[in-house]
């Protein structure tokens, strides 16, 4: 053995790239939600029973020709709903809490990686939900609009970054406990009256002019607009966008990594 060896030093092996590091967060970040019970209720059990029993009640009756073909698209966008804005919302929140961002903060992954890792675990798990919601409808009868499904998808990949968005600035500015609350209550509000699962047209004059400017209200518009009808709803699809520009920028200012 050479002299020289006795002196070389192991360089640390260099960072994987960017574009590997966010995509093993997200996978990351999507398995622990799959693997929660009470996220798998939220995400799956509760869309699917609010899909059986608006096909069985007569509350989207005059809605559309077919009670499955006008509860689907609202089903769909619950799920955004569920998987973005109180599962992102909860788990963000406990992982500040337990001091999880800002030790993955200083990693490689960054800030910026690890919030794009967590908008690819919820469309991971979105497409998850949207798979399961679709062969149970499919079965019930549910015939969507073709033309409405390209209309569709870039829709729900809206909602669901607007509402992620929604639910990082809520679990980085407020505490844990709180950031639990809000979010459920927050679900449970927008579910009922927020204009997601029903068309706004089935409240008062007031209750469905505040639900076409909320976000989930715009989201279930724009959804049963492209599912039902084939075509764009434009003042939704503005209103949607406008909440998610505001919430993005909204939690890039005022997020709390520890």
């Amino acid at each position: 053995m050479s002299t020289s060896s006795l002196f070389v030093r192991d360089t640390p092996s260099a960072p994987a790239p960017l574009v590997r590091r966010v995509l093993a967060q997200g996978v990351y970040e999507a398995s622990t939600m799959l693997r929660n019970g009470e996220q798998l209720v939220l995400m799956i059990i509760l869309p699917v029973l609010g899909l059986v029993a608006l096909a069985v009640t007569p509350v989207l009756d005059g809605f559309g020709t077919s009670r499955v073909n006008v509860a689907v698209p609202g089903i769909l966008a619950l799920c955004a709903l569920s998987t973005a804005f109180t599962g992102q919302g909860i788990a963000t929140g406990f992982d500040r809490r337990y001091g999880v961002l800002r030790y993955l903060a200083t990693t490689p992954l960054g800030r910026a990686g690890l919030i794009a890792g967590k908008v690819i675990a919820v469309l991971a798990a979105l497409v998850i939900q949207v798979a399961i919601i679709a062969v149970v409808a499919l079965f019930m009868g549910w015939r969507p609009n073709p033309a409405g499904l390209l209309i569709g998808v870039p829709l729900l990949v809206l909602g669901a970054v607007t509402f992620t968005a929604l639910g990082l600035l809520i679990a980085g500015t407020v505490r844990p406990e709180a950031t639990l609350a809000i979010t459920n209550l927050g679900w449970i509000l927008l579910a009922a009256v927020g204009g997601i699962i029903l068309p706004t047209a089935k409240y008062s004059a007031t209750m469905g002019t505040i639900a076409q400017w909320l976000p989930s209200g715009a989201l279930g518009e724009a959804m049963r607009a492209a599912l039902v009808h084939g075509r764009v709803d434009v003042f939704a699809v503005f209103i949607l966008l406008g909440w998610g520009i505001l919430c993005s920028a909204a939690a890039i200012k005022w997020f709390k990594w520890n």
